[in-house]
């Protein structure tokens, strides 16, 4: 028997999935709530988010340390830590995308052997299985 895949979690396919659900699509929903595999997020997307809050750039409906933590529960989601290895293979990564979230996320998704669940077409230029 193989192993399950193990699906990353975008930083805006988490913020979608707490709060506007619609904007998911058909395969990512599905992915998220069917599925056996493990559901991953990144403490990239950890940082993202509590630094876009501090900088007023999204609202959420409690301090990011409160929310996240309710959200992780909620959906059972599996923290991943960022490693050296996701930091160095950031500067290995073809120069598709200048976000240094989403180039963590990329470099995660590889050393873990994830598949992303993303909407961003940049993401998926890289050499790396996606899914929405």
């Amino acid at each position: 028997m193989g192993t399950l895949t193990a699906y990353l979690l975008d930083t805006c396919t988490l913020i979608w999935l707490c709060a506007e659900p619609e904007r998911l699509s058909k395969t990512a929903k599905d992915a998220i709530e069917t599925t056996d595999s493990p559901l991953l997020l990144s403490d990239a997307s950890a940082l993202e988010i509590a630094l876009k809050w501090q900088a007023g750039k999204i609202e959420l409906p409690d301090p990011p340390r409160h929310w996240l933590e309710k959200q992780i529960a909620v959906w059972g989601l599996q923290c991943l830590e960022l490693s050296r290895s996701d930091i160095y293979r950031t500067t290995e990564l073809p120069d598709r995308h200048k976000d240094p979230f989403d180039r963590l996320l990329v470099a995660s998704a590889l050393n873990e052997n994830a598949t992303i669940l993303t909407p961003d077409a940049a993401i998926r230029q890289y050499p790396v299985s996606y899914l929405w």
